[in-house]
């Protein structure tokens, strides 16, 4: 387990930064903190649910016809709320196993966050009906047990990208960019995918920008607890795009998949749910392209500031999709023009030869990228600096980390203080 990761399970001081409009308050407490929790208990953990509306939501859509790639550490289809959920993916470490062993638990608890059925008392998903593909990439710790694939990230990203998945959600991040992997999120968006991963989770620290967040045609996404209060530890580098709940919420212990715990799950959660408040808007909307499920997703955002402007912390304010799916609100606005970029997304290929399988074949030992060292194609190390998300930046890979904490709320016709930034997980 990386460092961040586990700072992003520890319970840390919060400080909410502003606050929306309040016609609601929601403020359930949840005692103790990373202690087991009984599969059965799970659920009621899940406070974010009954904020987000969500049992209304299910009964215009449950993500139906969507399915969802999930960049993380493998997911394993035999959880109970997962059974039935998982396809067959793509495992681009070139170690042993494959993509559904899972080495952290970290990934299966990705998935469930998006498609648990809540099978067994396990964690439910914002889209219980939407599917699971995973693609199994390698953190810190793995690489530095492992000979593993120095491409992995950008590999998963084309495989998605190829997949049948409209959506991709990478809780994962790192402080390095290449050319391969930039030219890989191009690939995904001229594919017509919707990828969001989460802005890290350093915010009290040194706060840089973290990729693949960091990349113009990714959604960053910033996590907050159930009072609207973002932690201090979510970041806000530039990346922030919108907000969605990443504290108090339960994750698997570890790889034995025996029990959950109690922790923070932040800006990686935070990106789970909100790839999956995607999924139930596309799902009732079928005919629309990933732009036009961004541009309501941000339309209908909560927030306390000009539409249109983002916030460094919050990005465009507080995910909720009840407000398409319960109201009607939300303007889609011109298929083929991104939110983010403000350009048009139906381009040539990113690659001469898109169509080509990815190399997953092993590599020497991905920690090596960290000691500034050339990557591929020509690119130099250089860690990401400072600035804004549309800089287009970047330098080589570095070992990536997972994600965890974060801070911002989003919910469905609630209230939650409108503050700042995201995590990778």
């Amino acid at each position: 387990m990386t460092a961040e990761m586990g700072l992003a399970r520890k319970r840390t001081s919060l400080r909410a930064l502003g606050a929306l409009a309040a016609a609601a308050s929601w403020s359930v407490v949840f005692a103790g903190v990373a202690q087991p929790a009984a599969a059965a208990d799970a659920q009621s953990q899940q406070w974010y649910l009954s904020a987000m509306q969500a049992e209304e939501m299910w009964k215009v859509t449950k993500g139906e016809g969507i399915k969802v790639a999930v960049i993380d550490t493998g997911v394993n289809p035999n959880t109970p709320t997962l059974k039935g959920q998982v396809l067959k993916g793509f495992d681009a470490t070139g170690a042993a196993g494959d993509e559904n062993d899972d080495y952290d638990g970290h990934g299966t608890n990705m998935a469930e966050l998006i498609a648990g059925t809540g099978a067994g008392g396990g964690i439910k998903g914002l889209a219980p009906g939407a599917k699971i593909i995973p693609m199994r990439i390698s953190d810190t710790e793995f690489q530095n047990k492992n000979s593993v694939n120095a491409r992995d990230a950008e590999d998963a990203i084309r495989a998605a990208a190829d997949s049948d998945a409209k959506i991709i959600s990478m809780s994962f991040g790192g402080l390095y960019s290449t050319k391969g992997q930039r030219d890989a999120v191009k690939y995904a968006e001229q594919k017509g995918k919707l990828f969001f991963a989460s802005v890290g989770n350093d915010g009290a620290g040194s706060n840089k920008q973290q990729y693949p967040a960091a990349y113009p045609q990714v959604v960053g996404v910033a996590s907050a607890d159930e009072n609207g209060a973002v932690a201090e530890y979510s970041q806000s580098a530039g990346t922030a795009d919108i907000a969605a709940p990443g504290q108090k919420i339960p994750y698997w212990c570890d790889n034995s998949f025996r029990s959950y715990c109690n922790g923070d799950g932040g800006t990686s959660s935070a990106t789970a749910i909100a790839s999956a408040s995607a999924a139930l808007v596309w799902s009732a909307n079928p005919d629309w392209t990933a732009n036009q499920v961004l541009n309501v997703l941000f339309d209908t955002a909560a927030r306390d500031w000009k539409k249109g402007d983002r916030s460094a912390f919050l990005g465009h304010g507080l995910i909720r999709p009840s407000m398409n799916l319960l109201k009607g609100k939300g303007d889609p606005g011109d298929p083929d023009i991104s939110p983010l970029t403000k350009k048009r997304t139906n381009a040539a290929p990113a690659s001469p030869d898109p169509s080509a399988p990815p190399s997953s074949g092993p590599a020497s030992p991905q920690p090596a990228r960290n000691e500034g060292q050339k990557g591929g194609e020509g690119d130099e190390a250089v860690a990401s600096g400072e600035t804004t998300k549309a800089s287009g930046d970047d330098g080589p890979p570095l070992g990536l980390i997972l994600g965890g904490i974060a801070g911002v709320a989003v919910l469905g016709g609630v209230v939650f203080a409108v503050v700042r930034r995201r995590g990778t997980a």
